[in-house]
């Protein structure tokens, strides 16, 4: 459980600042932080003298590595809800971000995954640093990349998006930005003085100012091999996809692809390429989010959510006893069933906002 002092929020002169405060856990974000977090979003868009908000974590690791999801295994017997409930609240924060009325600055420094995501990426001004690792790796633990993270894959280039949903990759500052999960590159050594600027009661518009610090990152890895994974990504059926990463002209990355999937939730990795397909027929944030908080209530109830939770966090003996050996092994009708309507009082109902 979070304490009083794992969200540090406060005004600094014209800004409204949130720091994600556990780096003991890289600054995984807990279920109490949530409100936290929403409370102050709530206060500072009603107040003039708060003209934009900026997002950090504690230390020099981590943003946010993801959502607390060993608090989630553990509730898993005392008859809690605490699952249902933090991801209903934390899926309305994430669209609160992405719809807030005054600019939102995620400073997205060192690890960035699954939760750090759903609060940085859909905000309005996303900086990320020489040290930014992002990624969505929620397949590996039997969960689906949710926090919206379905829209985020399913906006980028080509088969960009289920090539690093299915997988799981990290992405670094160019391909960050390259994939439409971060606008901007400033060294981690000029935040200070960015954070100082942007602070400051006589700044410059944000834009503007986050432009000064800007400088090229890094050269990109996974968009250099957008013609191939777009070939190998194409189509509608995930059976043409493992089928395209052992064809003749496969690319030279596809045998590393293929052992990587075959150590995934099979489970997992079929229904996030449905909700992927699902979120590009989509046309907002909150309904991909509405398809998501089905599909990871249903990985919770059925334990494949928690048996991956248990192999890689818990028990620690990485070897998660998944519920299908191969993706061919999973029936239609348990596919569709997953993303099917949760009962009325149960399903997520976020209705966006007029944005300002």
């Amino acid at each position: 459980m979070a304490d009083a002092h794992s969200t540090l929020v406060r005004v600094e002169g014209r800004a409204g600042r949130i720091t994600l405060n556990r780096p003991d856990h890289l600054n995984a974000l807990a279920y109490e932080q949530v409100a936290v977090i929403h409370d102050a979003l709530n206060r500072w868009a009603a107040d003039d003298a708060v003209q934009l908000v900026i997002l950090d974590g504690a230390g020099d690791r981590a943003l946010c590595a993801g959502g607390d999801v060993v608090a989630l295994y553990h509730a898993r017997d005392d008859e809690s809800d605490l699952a249902a409930r933090f991801w209903r609240e934390e899926y309305a924060l994430n669209s609160a971000i992405h719809r807030y009325p005054k600019p939102f600055v995620s400073i997205m420094d060192g690890i960035v995954m699954g939760g750090g995501i759903g609060l940085s990426a859909h905000s309005s001004h996303r900086i990320v640093t020489e040290r930014s690792k992002l990624a969505m790796p929620e397949t590996t633990i039997g969960l689906i990349p949710d926090v919206g993270g379905t829209w985020l894959l399913a906006n980028a280039p080509g088969g960009m998006g289920l090539y690093l949903g299915l997988l799981g990759e990290r992405m670094g500052a160019a391909d960050a930005i390259y994939a439409g999960f971060a606008d901007s590159h400033v060294a981690s050594t000029e935040l200070p003085a960015l954070i100082g600027e942007l602070t400051a009661a006589d700044g410059d518009p944000v834009g503007a100012t986050i432009a000064e610090y800007a400088s090229a990152p890094a050269p990109a890895l996974h968009a250099t091999r957008q013609d191939s994974i777009d070939r190998v990504f194409a189509g509608e059926n995930l059976d043409d996809v493992i089928g395209n990463l052992s064809a003749a002209n496969a690319p030279d990355w596809a045998q590393w692809a293929t052992e990587t999937l075959e150590k995934k939730s099979a489970l997992a990795v079929a229904l996030t390429f449905d909700a992927v397909h699902e979120a590009r027929r989509l046309g907002s944030l909150e309904a991909s989010l509405k398809n998501e908080y089905r599909l990871v209530n249903r990985l919770y109830e059925g334990g494949e959510f928690l048996e991956g939770v248990r192999a890689l966090l818990v028990d620690k003996d990485k070897q998660p006893k998944w519920q299908y050996a191969s993706t061919s092994d999973i029936p239609n009708e348990v596919r569709i069933s997953y993303a099917a309507p949760l009962q009325n009082r149960e399903e997520l109902n976020l209705s966006p906002p007029n944005a300002a």
